[in-house]
């Protein structure tokens, strides 16, 4: 199977990993690398050995958590689970972690997304389709973000894909909505983006903090 791997050091891929079933099975495994960004993507394994951006990446994982967790929180809308919880959808072929995700009550007691349990404790994974997935691209994952996952969320019937990159000086944030032909970048009123699966409306916006660095802000109304 293709390996495709970011930055020197490679991760050992058993050779029983062929297909999205048997990656998932590595992944409740005792000897998967738990500190690595690795997905199951059609046509192979992806391994991302690099480390994460603090500004241009952490940081706006964690504003995004901040706000929309605690709309979904405050709000009892459903579940929102930062980067951490692996996700699988057998339709798209895919299985990793995205940066964030929402599944709503609705689709939480309709079974579209299920909690699957580990071999072992407790509940290691979500499988089917969320309401909205969130990815922030690196350097290092620009077609996969860009690219690959568009597509693969889409095939997935997730409703938004949620896709900020602020690697340049001026950040970028879409909403991509799921149309029958494809994702589809909500149109932007003075930077403010409705979201149909929360019926609000955000603004992500960056600046320059007092020590030069990048700080953000997501704004809801």
């Amino acid at each position: 199977m293709p390996t495709f791997v970011y930055e020197s050091a490679e991760v050992s891929i058993p050779d029983w990993v062929v297909d999205l079933e048997s990656f998932r099975r590595w992944a409740d495994a005792d000897d998967f690398p738990e500190k690595e960004r690795i997905w199951y993507l059609p046509g192979g394994v992806w391994v991302d050995m690099s480390k994460e951006q603090i500004f241009t990446h952490v940081l706006i994982k964690t504003e995004i958590t901040i706000v929309v967790g605690g709309l979904v929180t405050h709000g009892g809308l459903g579940m929102y689970l930062t980067d951490g919880a692996f996700f699988s959808n057998e339709e798209a072929d895919i299985g990793g972690k995205p940066d964030g995700l929402f599944a709503s009550n609705a689709s939480l007691d309709e079974q579209k997304v299920r909690m699957v349990e580990g071999m072992e404790t407790g509940h290691l994974e979500i499988e089917g389709t969320p309401d909205m997935v969130l990815e922030v691209v690196s350097e290092s994952s620009v077609r996969k973000d860009k690219i690959v996952l568009r597509e693969a969320y889409w095939k997935a019937g997730i409703r938004e894909y949620w896709l900020v990159d602020a690697r340049k000086e001026t950040l970028s944030f879409d909403i991509l909505r799921h149309t029958a032909k494809g994702y589809v970048a909500t149109r932007k009123q003075q930077g403010w983006i409705k979201s149909n699966v929360f019926s609000k409306s955000f603004r992500l916006t960056s600046r320059t903090d007092s020590r030069g660095n990048l700080a953000c802000t997501l704004a809801v109304r």
